[in-house]
């Protein structure tokens, strides 16, 4: 085999991505650096002004895009939206589950419709999806890429000043989830990994960075920094190509270094 050049390692020029929530934030970013790594994408999220709007704006970067509406809490349009995705795209050589929920309540007190909703969307929904692209795309073409966003919250506890039990609990399953998948799927030439974000500005870390302040949650990082729209890309990008076709079962944290001082 004649090594290839480091640019067509990274390249994704042919390939598929289907990114959920992906309409803004990290899903959003991530599917501009796959896109811009050649990829077409696919994004999904539950509202679809939000979805055409960033369809158009990754049209502009000069990024092949469209868009599926879809609640990856419920398992109907899970397999809806796997089933559309595939059609419309041929297959699905990327799969990047990035949809969430949060819910912030003391653990004594903690409602569990909100435990519910979060675990739902956070990790049910990950393995419907997974399983049903998996099963209808990846095995039968033995060759596939799932990434899944966990989070630093998942690797340990939180101060006591930030209540997310069913958000920390679903992030440490997520990690697991990929670990276990990457052992069962590797055979059918299919990848599975993680990448557990650190604290960014996002809808989702509005109110606690509201709460603690960006610039005390900036201090407890070792980089003196909250992520940016850039930080999530290239290794988002080197899970997708075959830069990182000998990688599986992984998880690596991008949070500055917050999680080696946690212990995590």
């Amino acid at each position: 085999m004649t090594p290839r050049t480091i640019q067509k390692l990274f390249d994704l020029t042919g390939k598929t991505a289907l990114v959920t929530g992906g309409s803004r934030g990290l899903g959003l970013q991530m599917a501009h650096a796959l896109g811009e790594a050649g990829a077409k994408v696919m994004l999904s999220s539950r509202k679809a002004d939000d979805l055409k709007q960033a369809v158009d704006e990754l049209k502009a970067a000069g990024i092949d895009a469209d868009w599926i509406a879809a609640d990856c809490a419920q398992e109907a349009d899970i397999r809806m939206l796997a089933d559309v995705a595939i059609k419309r795209m041929g297959h699905v050589d990327i799969l990047v589950n990035n949809a969430g929920a949060a819910w912030g309540a003391p653990a004594e007190d903690y409602p569990v419709e909100a435990w519910d909703k979060v675990m739902n969307l956070n990790i049910r929904g990950y393995f419907i999806l997974s399983q049903h692209v998996a099963k209808h795309s990846m095995i039968p073409r033995r060759s596939g890429r799932i990434i899944n966003i966990a989070s630093i919250a998942g690797l340990g506890g939180n101060p006591s000043g930030m209540q997310t039990i069913a958000y920390n609990t679903s992030k440490g399953a997520a990690v697991n989830f990929t670990r276990a998948l990457a052992g069962e799927w590797g055979v059918h030439g299919i990848t599975v990994n993680a990448i557990c974000p650190g604290f960014f500005p996002s809808k989702m870390t509005m109110g606690t960075l509201k709460a603690l302040g960006e610039e005390t949650l900036a201090s407890h990082a070792p980089l003196k920094r909250l992520g940016d729209d850039e930080d999530l890309k290239g290794l988002c990008v080197l899970y997708a190509s075959d830069a990182g076709k000998h990688i599986t079962g992984q998880y690596l944290a991008v949070d500055g270094g917050v999680s080696i001082i946690k212990g995590g």
